[in-house]
């Protein structure tokens, strides 16, 4: 016969039974279902980290068939499979395998600093420089410019246009174009030519301020081919004008 705390247990054992069975027994809607390794969505599960893992060796640039542009690894053997092809160096002054080209490829061998457009650059200043200097009569200025030959000319043609009573104005209007035209390096010696093609008012007035050739409200299309000349390898860097030419 059972007792009164046998019973009292007893309820007590059931009670808590169904309890735990209404709690545990029921869907919140927020379980995970079970891994299947073959679903779409099993699939995409990262493996445990308890899954060994072989990781592939690298290609070797030295395997018969690699491409060494693909193979990454030393920065000193690797290149982009499309890298383009070093510059030329005399880009935009000359055309490679001309002779100009090997001309200032010999300049460059005495003077590896030489710039093709850095002298173009001089070259217009020195031009505008040497114009304006003639026509006011500078020769203090032309003489650091032109060569000895040059120079004699320059002054004698300002010496006789004094001796007239006459003065000239010259006045920039724009350098349209300065191009390097032929090259060459004889001993020692470089000499690049320069065809200018500028804009540029002229008129020279006699004694009585007359206008006697050119015209101050008229601008011309003028063309000079100029050659400059420096000692490679010399301290003074300046080029000195050698010789001049009117083209057409």
């Amino acid at each position: 016969m059972l007792d009164i705390y046998t019973i009292i247990f007893l309820a007590l054992a059931v009670f808590i039974f169904i309890r735990l069975r209404s709690v545990l027994g029921q869907r919140t809607g927020r379980e995970r279902p079970p891994y299947d390794p073959y679903s779409r969505d099993g699939a995409r599960q990262t493996p445990p980290a308890t899954d060994k893992v072989v990781t592939l060796p690298k290609r070797n640039a030295d395997a018969p068939g690699t491409d060494p542009s693909t193979v990454p690894g030393d920065d000193s053997t690797a290149f982009p499979a499309d890298a383009e092809p070093a510059r030329f160096r005399w880009e935009g002054v000359a055309t490679p395998g001309t002779p100009l080209a090997a001309a200032l490829d010999e300049v460059a061998v005495a003077e590896p600093d030489f710039d093709g457009q850095h002298f173009l650059t001089g070259a217009k200043a020195a031009y505008e420089m040497i114009v304006l200097a003639f026509a006011n009569g500078d020769r203090r200025a032309l003489k650091d410019l032109l060569s000895k030959d040059v120079y004699d000319g320059f002054v004698a043609a300002i010496t006789d246009r004094e001796s007239r009573g006459e003065t000239m104005e010259s006045r920039f209007i724009s350098i349209d174009k300065a191009e390097l035209v032929d090259a060459s390096v004889r001993g020692r010696t470089a000499q690049v030519t320069v065809r200018f093609v500028s804009q540029l008012i002229t008129a020279t007035r006699g004694r009585d301020g007359n206008i006697v050739d050119g015209s101050p409200d008229t601008v011309a299309d003028v063309t000079d081919v100029w050659t400059f000349a420096r000692d490679l390898g010399a301290r003074d860097p300046n080029w000195k004008l050698v010789a001049t030419e009117a083209a057409a």
